[in-house]
């Protein structure tokens, strides 16, 4: 092994989002010794940018119970999800609220004094029959206050940040065991070993891997190129959520909360097209739907704008003053990216890549495992939690607030787990020899290389090959070329190099090593994309318009290794109340 500087920790965790911050903090109050790695400072993690609340079926404004939020969340999956996963996060919503409250996140208050709640796309009451108000909020910047007052609370239990530290690779020993991460502080590009007994991946989406994200920068599925490299598959990597409302030209996200408050989509012609798509919910219909519908409109000429190239959507009648106390940041984000006062004028929107409901395989509590037929067999001291993992609670897709819930839930589970399995293994295992290899000849080739391809051109090249070809809409031979394409793209992006030495600041390292991980989760998503021959949640393909749940109710899982796929069943069959069976999803 090569000599650099090492450190060890009882756990590291790679990320500061939401759920790398909820385990950091469970575990550091366990009086465990918590590294926590982050490449921008923990509170402008991609956490801050979650506008619309936390689901959780407290009853605050109207009757409410976890059974109902669990329909939702099954039906709202397509029925992909782990109806197990599903029930355990919903009972368990109360109670990650409250800690949230009690550790003073300033939500917003009902006249009684009790947490204001929000209707929500999807999120009904008595299993389907209208909107209920389930997403507890605070205002229109949910995210930033948990954000917060989860670094605050760390701050307090003495946690250890590494703040703009990049992870690079995983450590795993000849038993398959993960040691712990090669990370590299960007400022010096200095590299260090990280040894831990358990290391928890919390480092967020990728919606990077598109050109039109409301993703920041810095989500390039560290954590899932990390994984992919190690052995470990990925799971329903084709089933990408399209946010129904993103600023038409800039991408950034309007939250779902606007149609909570009241707010609604217009075509052209001026006519409330939602009530044709969704005749129950309108409005609130799931956001794969709503997307749909967006684009559907789009396509048969009733898009608004010069070139009919978006929707709109009014707010204008809810008035200045509600505008102001549920949605200021709306406001000010529709002046800045649209040049629109949302108090006198419609946003113009469009379905924008938002949220991966696949990612890293982990069963409900955090552990990662690779999968053989049915049985799961668990990479011991390796853990994810939040939008890169897949337990798999959000299926086939995403429901809204569905997300700050399962960060929070199983970033305390997958916690609880460690501190569990630390105190039956409470020795280090010994490093193996090349622990640091493969990330120092990764940074060695782009240090050396004298030609090759350019970091800016292959990536993108790779978010124009998935915005054509794996959509809202998916088509065939589209999906086919996109296959080819990509697999040409990752060959490029094996001899990507940094061109002017002279002039690079560590940044350019950085935007190839994550162009790196980037790549793994794009040709996970083409490849897993075309081989679904089914049309379920966000995968919808024109030549098989139906949901088959005869051949493909099941999970796929991508191995890098051969670019394999493999299935599992899905679990039908949650903890203690009866299966919900698969049904036409209507809203």
């Amino acid at each position: 092994m090569v000599a650099i500087a090492k450190r060890q920790f009882d756990a590291v965790v790679v990320g500061a989002g939401g759920s790398g911050m909820r385990a950091a903090l469970h575990l550091a109050e366990a009086n465990l010794k918590v590294a926590v790695l982050s490449k921008v400072f923990p509170t402008r993690s991609h956490t801050v940018a979650a506008q619309g609340g936390v689901a959780a079926s407290l009853g605050n404004d109207g009757d409410d119970n976890w059974h109902w939020h669990m329909f939702d969340t099954v039906k709202g999956s397509d029925y992909l999800g782990d109806q197990d996963a599903i029930e355990f996060m919903c009972r368990k919503a109360n109670e990650a609220v409250y800690e949230l409250e009690h550790f003073g996140m300033p939500f917003d208050r009902t006249p009684d004094g009790r947490i204001y709640q929000r209707p929500f796309g999807g999120q009904t009451r008595n299993y389907g029959e209208g909107p209920i108000k389930r997403s507890c909020a605070a205002a229109d910047r949910t995210g930033h206050a948990m954000l917060h007052t989860l670094y605050q609370r760390n701050v307090r239990a003495r946690t250890q940040f590494f703040v703009e530290w990049m992870a690079l690779d995983l450590i795993r020993d000849q038993d398959g065991d993960v040691l712990g991460v090669v990370a590299m502080e960007m400022e010096t590009g200095e590299v260090m070993i990280l040894q831990a007994k358990a290391t928890l991946l919390a480092t967020g989406g990728a919606g990077r891997i598109y050109s039109a994200s409301t993703n920041a920068f810095i989500n390039t599925g560290d954590g899932l190129g990390m994984a992919a490299r190690a052995g470990v598959p990925l799971e329903d990597m084709e089933f990408w959520q399209f946010h129904p409302t993103g600023v038409a030209g800039a991408g950034v996200l309007i939250t779902e909360g606007v149609r909570g408050e009241g707010g609604f989509l217009l075509n052209k012609d001026g006519e409330r097209f939602m009530e044709r798509y969704a005749p129950t919910v309108k409005d609130l219909a799931s956001r794969d739907v709503v997307s749909r519908a967006m684009a559907t409109e789009i396509k048969e000429g009733r898009g608004a704008g010069k070139d009919g190239e978006y929707i709109l959507l009014k707010l204008d009648h809810l008035g200045a003053e509600v505008i102001d106390k549920r949605l200021p940041g709306i406001r000010e984000i529709a002046m800045k990216f649209a040049s629109v006062d949302c108090t006198k004028d419609p946003i113009p929107v469009v379905p924008t890549c938002h949220y991966q409901m696949g990612g890293v395989p982990t069963n409900m509590h955090g552990q990662v495992y690779v999968p053989d037929g049915t049985n799961e067999n668990i990479v011991r001291g390796l853990y994810a939690a939040g939008e890169c993992s897949c337990v798999s609670v959000h299926g086939a897709n995403r429901l809204g607030t569905n997300s700050l819930l399962d960060l929070l839930v199983f970033g305390k589970s997958a916690a609880e787990q460690v501190i569990r399995d630390i105190a039956v293994d409470k020795a280090f295992k010994d490093l193996p020899n090349d622990a640091a290899d493969r990330s120092l000849a990764r940074l060695a080739r782009l240090d050396s290389a004298t030609s090759g391809e350019s970091v800016a051109e292959v990536g993108a090249e790779m978010r124009r090959t998935m915005q054509l070809h794996c959509g809202v809409f998916r088509f065939p031979d589209s999906l086919a070329e996109g296959v080819r394409k990509m697999l040409a793209v990752v060959e490029r992006a094996k001899h990507t190099i940094i061109k002017d030495k002279s002039k690079v600041f560590n940044t350019a390292r950085l935007e190839a090593l994550e162009l790196d991980n980037l790549v793994e989760t794009a040709v996970s998503t083409m490849i897993s994309a075309a081989a679904r021959t089914e049309s379920r949640g966000a995968h919808d393909r024109s030549d098989h318009p139906d949901r088959d749940d005869v051949n493909w109710m099941k999970h796929t899982f991508w191995f890098k290794e051969g670019d394999r796929l493999q299935y599992k069943p899905v679990k039908l069959k949650p903890l203690t109340v009866e299966s919900f069976q698969p049904k036409p999803r209507v809203y």
